[in-house]
């Protein structure tokens, strides 16, 4: 009896000294794991997890450290926009009392190039059209060269491109960690003028007459004649201004993409975009970010026709025509995007 318990106690001595050598090499490999990785978490906090393509240096890396001297003074102007970006988040939730957390469904405006290891916010009445065709020569596999070349209406079809909600969750945290975000903005105002013209004034658009016009001349306009209130192609704009800022309107959902402030389409507050271009240096900011992408030499951003664009002059005469208590409400629908992106206050408005 008692031999058999010094062979039990000796063999589960056995035991505990496997375990402990187990355990201890488990450990070992763990460490050597983590040695492995810990020069990606000492990089650039904006660069962390960054694989290089086939050994080369990505978007992302080349605007935060750039190898080249051209990209200096172009990586100190935009290092002063993303900070005022984020000096007016944290403003803006200072004083906010809402908090989210954003969902898949939030990024749909998101569009994704894996190959050049890009993302980007699309805006309407932003040059988005000639970047949705860039986007497709981008990631086209050699399908597209000229982005001119692709009709206007297929830069619009969704299936041409992929959007970030079209990951998984996981694949979302990765790719807004490792890829280079960036949009493109534009005076608020001028903005808004270009969506009224466009979807308006112009008798192609009559799918925005019917869905929006009628509904904006049925509520703004009294004695409206029946052919205004069936076919809603002569809204004036006074009568958008009134829809815009109607608390109805924010009742009945967000507003659609082409008059939605920046900060509601892009989150700029919960997305921290690496780089913001501005429509009123379009082609200079396109063509850096395509030459961080290592394509400048192969890919030129598409110019695009100055004639017909709304200008600060025209603004002012359209917002002549209302009131100045549609003046404030206006300002302070569109106030963020002014603030976050460092436009002046209009000198033509008019604020109670």
């Amino acid at each position: 009896m008692k031999q058999t318990l010094l062979e039990l106690m000796r063999m589960s001595r056995i035991c505990r000294m496997v375990l402990a050598t187990c355990l201890g090499s488990f450990i070992l490999v763990i460490f050597y794991f983590q040695s492995m990785f810990q020069p990606v978490m000492r990089r650039n906090q904006f660069a962390a997890d960054v694989c290089c393509r086939k050994g080369s240096r990505n978007a992302l890396q080349e605007l935060y450290n750039p190898t080249q001297s051209e990209f200096s003074s172009a990586a100190i102007l935009h290092q002063g926009r993303r900070d005022r970006v984020a000096e007016s988040c944290r403003a803006h939730s200072a004083s906010s009392r809402k908090r989210r957390v954003l969902t898949p469904g939030d990024l749909k405006h998101l569009v994704v190039d894996e190959e050049h290891e890009l993302i980007y916010c699309y805006v309407p009445k932003v040059a988005c059209t000639n970047w949705k065709r860039v986007m497709m020569v981008l990631t086209g596999r050699g399908k597209y060269s000229d982005p001119m070349e692709i009709p206007s209406n297929e830069a619009h079809v969704p299936s041409n491109l992929k959007y970030l909600n079209q990951y998984s969750i996981a694949e979302i945290n990765h790719r807004l960690k490792s890829y280079l975000k960036f949009l493109f903005v534009r005076e608020p105002f001028e903005r808004l003028v270009s969506a009224y013209r466009n979807k308006f004034t112009l008798k192609y658009n009559s799918s925005f007459h019917r869905r929006f016009g009628t509904k904006i001349v049925r509520r703004y306009r009294k004695d409206a004649t029946q052919e205004a209130l069936l076919n809603g192609a002569d809204v004036k704009f006074r009568e958008f201004a009134e829809y815009l800022v109607d608390p109805a309107t924010q009742r009945d959902g967000p507003l659609n993409e082409h008059w939605q402030t920046v900060y509601q389409l892009c989150h700029p507050c919960h997305i921290h975009y690496d780089l913001v271009g501005k429509y009123e240096t379009l082609e200079e900011d396109a063509n850096y970010v395509l030459r961080l992408a290592g394509v400048g030499e192969s890919l030129r951003f598409p110019t695009y026709a100055k004639s017909t664009r709304t200008t600060d002059s025209m603004t002012a005469q359209f917002f002549s025509n209302i009131s100045s208590q549609q003046h404030s409400q206006l300002f302070q629908l569109y106030k963020l995007d002014f603030l976050m992106f460092n436009y002046s206050t209009p000198s033509y408005l008019r604020l109670d």
